[in-house]
């Protein structure tokens, strides 16, 4: 499952972040970061789902 939101992650930032929190508010800031660019909101989401794995 891991793997799996991080490539999710990168495909659609706001899903990665869904999976790996919740609808909270990492995923509407990651929301906001995706509609500005795309290169944030992966970032982003990378970061969220790898802080939220350890």
């Amino acid at each position: 499952m891991p793997i799996l939101t991080i490539i999710l992650s990168v495909l659609l930032p706001p899903l990665g972040v869904f999976l790996a929190r919740g609808i909270g508010s990492d995923f509407w800031i990651n929301c906001l970061l995706t509609l500005l660019g795309y290169i944030p909101g992966v970032v982003h989401a990378l970061w969220v789902v790898l802080r939220s794995r350890s």
